[in-house]
């Protein structure tokens, strides 16, 4: 398995600083952050979903794609996935982000799974969301990049055997799902392996971060949160995620999506791999 960083939790370094700071502290791949920016927020202090630097904009130009991916390719660096921020039925953004991922060299992109808040029932929203996949596959087909779901709290697709129903029938080559065994402690948490077991052929992507609960008191009394954890602190067992991976025979990506320091430095960076590196 390699092992990248989602430029998400670089917030305050350029692309090409997070492409140095990568480099230096020995990782092999680059997930980028791909959204359109919103210039009212480059006054702010970096952030990971404000003004967060390391960010590829969608309005980027095809020169500036090209010279991104040399640079990625001069560090030793490959594009691993793209991290869109996509919403269910925006196929004109879905055709876009997979010509930056062609320009980038990125074999896929993230793609968007309906919210569940109770205002509509999961069987319209699986309708929905399956008939927008209908529609990434026939894009993926035509251009060689696969999209991906993400196993995230708040979707349906929270659970492995919730996004494995998402994407059941679809093709694999061209659909998959991305495992986040960190947001399966805020909500979706299955056995590592089981879950594993169930995604099989589609499972395409891993992000590795931890988050853990914490009680809070209010008016009302006792209430839990979830909150994000540094890797060694968390409820996710990154150990047994790491050999249910082996036992299912995952080869791929491994990409960190740490939220839990706002402004990670080059030693902390090499920190996370090398806790990483030791649990493979």
């Amino acid at each position: 398995m390699k092992i990248a960083v989602f430029t998400v939790m670089l917030p305050n370094y350029s692309p090409i600083q997070a492409l140095d700071v990568l480099h230096k502290a020995g990782y092999n791949g680059v997930e980028w952050r791909v959204t359109k920016l919103n210039p009212a927020l480059t006054r702010e202090t970096p952030s990971f979903w404000g003004n967060n630097l390391a960010t590829i904009d969608t309005s980027s130009t095809s020169q500036q794609l090209a010279d991104l991916r040399e640079e990625t390719s001069r560090r030793g660096l490959v594009a691993t996935n793209l991290g869109s921020y996509l919403q269910v039925g925006d196929l004109e953004g879905v055709d876009r982000d997979m010509r930056i991922a062609q320009a980038l060299g990125s074999p896929s992109i993230r793609v968007g799974v309906p919210m569940y808040d109770r205002t509509h029932t999961y069987g319209e929203l699986l309708a929905k969301g399956r008939a927008y996949l209908s529609g990434v596959q026939s894009l993926s087909q035509h251009y060689g990049i696969k999209g991906l779901i993400e196993t995230h709290m708040g979707n349906i697709a929270a659970s492995a055997s919730g996004a494995r129903r998402l994407v059941e029938g679809f093709n694999p080559a061209h659909i998959g799902v991305i495992h986040d065994a960190g947001n399966m402690v805020y909500e979706g948490f299955e056995n590592y392996r089981m879950g594993l077991e169930i995604l099989g052929e589609y499972l395409g992507h891993v992000h590795i971060k931890n988050a853990r609960w914490v009680l809070d008191k209010d008016s009302n009394g006792v209430k839990w949160r979830a909150e994000s954890a540094p890797l060694r602190e968390g409820s996710a067992e990154l150990k047994q995620l790491l050999a249910d991976l082996r036992a299912v025979g995952y080869d791929g990506w491994l990409s960190f999506e740490d939220f839990s320091d706002p402004a990670p430095t080059q030693a902390s960076l090499a920190t996370n791999l090398a806790y990483l590196k030791n649990l493979i």
